[in-house]
C-alpha cells in the first residue's frame, strides 16, 4: 500500500493549470505595475484637491471572494491599529481589484497599489503608508514591493518596480497567509517567487496560522486560513505596525502559534479543488 503524504494531498487537490496561470500573470504584472493608469480620482492632483493628508494611510488588499473593501482580516487589522494610535488620523484605502476566481485580474490590484503609493508619496509626503493584504491580497501586496525584474522577463525601457524614493514613505508591510514558495514551485517552477523588495523587507511582517493550507507547510486545516480576523494575529500585526510608526509598546505581547517578523515565512495554497485558491 502506498503512503499518501500531506504534500501529496495538497498537490492533488488543486487545479494546477489555473493556479499556474495566475502566478505567472502576477509575477509579470508586478514588474509592469507602473505602466497602468492610476484609477480615476487618485492622481496626486485629485488627492491634494479632495482629501486632507492623514497621518497614516493603510492600503489593504482583501482575499478571494470577499466583498469590495478591505475584507474581514483587513478590517480587524485596521480596528486594532486605530486602537493603538489615539489622536492620529488613519485613512484606509481598499486596493482595487476583483478578488475573484479570475486570478489574472489580480494584476489590477498590483497596478492600483503601486499607483496609489506613488500618489500618496507625491501629494502627501508626510503621510506614513502601511501596505497589507490577506491571501490573494497578500500576493498582490507582496509583488507590489518587488525591487528587481526576474531573470528571463523582458520589460520595455522605463518600466519597473517602485522608485527607490518611494520606499521611505512606506512605514510597514503586513501580510496574512501569503502563498508559499513550495506552491510556486509546484504549479510553475519558472515563475518568480513572491519576494519582498530589499527596501521593504526590514519593515515587513508575514503571519501564517498553524495548519493554514495556503501558507503552512503540509497544512490541511482550511479553517486556519479564515482565522486571522479573530486569532490574535490582526492585533499582533497592529502592534508591529504601531511600533514602526513610533507608538508606545503594548503592555503585553500577544503570543501566537505561528507567524514571524521578516520575509522568509513560508506560505502556500488552498485545501480542495472546490475551494477557491486564496479564499477566505
Amino acid at each position: 500500500m502506498s503512503t499518501v503524504t500531506p504534500q501529496a494531498v495538497r498537490k492533488n487537490s488543486f487545479t494546477r493549470a489555473a493556479v499556474s496561470a495566475v502566478f505567472a500573470a502576477l509575477a509579470v504584472a508586478g514588474i509592469y505595475a507602473g505602466s497602468f493608469a492610476a484609477p480615476a480620482g487618485w492622481s496626486a492632483q485629485a488627492r491634494a484637491a479632495d482629501d486632507a493628508c492623514a497621518n497614516v494611510e493603510v492600503l489593504f488588499a482583501r482575499g478571494t471572494n470577499e466583498a469590495p473593501g478591505v475584507g474581514a482580516t483587513g478590517q480587524a487589522f485596521v480596528d486594532a491599529l486605530n486602537a493603538r494610535m489615539p489622536g492620529k488620523s488613519i485613512a484606509v484605502y481598499p486596493i482595487n481589484y476583483p478578488a475573484s476566481l479570475n486570478f489574472g485580474q489580480a494584476t489590477e490590484g498590483i497596478a492600483d497599489a503601486s499607483n496609489t503609493i506613488q500618489s500618496i508619496a507625491t501629494s502627501c509626503p508626510a503621510t506614513k503608508i502601511v501596505l497589507g493584504g490577506y491571501s490573494q491580497g497578500a500576493a498582490v501586496a507582496g509583488y507590489t514591493t518587488a525591487d528587481s525584474v526576474p531573470a528571463g522577463v523582458d520589460v520595455p525601457a522605463g518600466l519597473g518596480p517602485l522608485a527607490p524614493a518611494v520606499a521611505p514613505h512606506v512605514a510597514a508591510v503586513v501580510l496574512f497567509g501569503t502563498p508559499d514558495p513550495w506552491f510556486m514551485n509546484l504549479v510553475a517552477s519558472d515563475a518568480p517567487a513572491i519576494n519582498i523588495g530589499a527596501a521593504y523587507a526590514p519593515k515587513t511582517l508575514q503571519l501564517c496560522a498553524t495548519g493554514d493550507p495556503v501558507c503552512f507547510p503540509g497544512g490541511l486545516d482550511r479553517s486556519a486560513h479564515s482565522s486571522y480576523k479573530d486569532n490574535g494575529m490582526a492585533v499582533q500585526a497592529a502592534d508591529y505596525v504601531a511600533s514602526k510608526l513610533g507608538a508606545p509598546a503594548p503592555s503585553a505581547t500577544v503570543q501566537q502559534t505561528a507567524g514571524q517578523v521578516g520575509t522568509d515565512q513560508p506560505a502556500g495554497v488552498p485545501a480542495t479543488e472546490n475551494d477557491a485558491p486564496f479564499g477566505n
